[in-house]
């Protein structure tokens, strides 16, 4: 049952993933788009979940830069916010 969760997780991960990168591109959403990271935020820890519980460490890595990225560009796109907020 567990590994079952574990290939739906890494499923939904991908689906995500893939998803925000459709919608990028086809310019539905901007690369600065709270919806843009966060699929990718939120897919790359799908991703990781399931490569940790692989053994797949170069994948898992990939993935957690992947999510740090996307945490990075939410974070300053928040400060800009609330900097151009403040003014």
């Amino acid at each position: 049952m567990q590994q079952i969760i574990l290939t739906s997780i890494g499923w939904l991960g991908v689906v995500l993933c893939t998803v925000g990168y459709l919608l990028l591109s086809i310019k539905l959403i901007t690369a600065e788009s709270l919806t843009f990271q966060l699929l990718n935020i939120i897919g790359g820890l799908c991703l990781v979940a399931t490569a940790v519980d692989s053994n797949d460490m170069p994948n898992a890595v990939a993935n957690v830069l992947w999510m740090f990225i996307g945490v990075y560009a939410l974070g300053r796109q928040l400060r800009t916010q609330s900097t151009v907020r403040k003014d």
